[in-house]
């Protein structure tokens, strides 16, 4: 079932203390840490969960750290379907899901395109409420179908990517 709840201004500070156990677990391989995804977005909707992107200097630099992330909770999912990254979950004691890392190597053209995207939502607000409105309107015409919502958003997403890189390279 996806849950899209009204935009948590807690969550800047979750991402916040998250980075700080990333950092400190993580050490020299990771090179930025990103809140990244709808969380990270003030007024906008999303599920909750924290999306983290993490610059590492390299993948098997991380790859040499996942113990160090499976000690802190993370369960690590290696690419999980996307070429070049890694990334791992982290439920709570309940098993809901609160925070996703999604590590890729500093640089890389998927860090731009995410970091270019949230930039571009904060900047446009207008587009960011268009945005909660179709996350809504999916939900409520499929609430159990987490693929169809994905599904849904990914027409809008590549559109306002695009957008987003053109106004980023500004």
């Amino acid at each position: 079932m996806v849950r899209i709840v009204s935009h948590d201004p807690g969550w800047a500070t979750a991402f916040e203390v998250e980075a700080g156990r990333l950092a400190r677990a993580l050490g020299g391989a990771a090179v930025r840490i990103h809140h990244i995804g709808s969380t990270a977005v003030p007024r906008l909707r999303a599920k909750p969960v924290i999306d983290i992107l993490v610059e590492v200097s390299s993948l098997q630099g991380i790859d040499a750290k996942t113990g160090r992330l499976e000690a802190l909770g993370y369960e690590a999912k290696g690419e999980f379907g996307i070429p070049g990254r890694r990334y791992f979950r982290l439920d709570d004691a309940a098993g809901t899901r609160t925070h996703q890392v999604h590590a890729y190597e500093a640089g890389a053209p998927d860090v731009r395109r995410h970091v270019a995207f949230r930039d571009y939502l904060r900047a446009h607000p207008a587009v960011a409420e268009e945005y909660s409105a179709l996350k809504d309107r999916l939900v409520a015409a499929q609430p159990g179908d987490a693929a169809a919502y994905v599904s849904g958003k990914d027409g809008f997403v590549k559109d306002h990517e695009q957008r987003a890189r053109v106004w980023g390279s500004r």
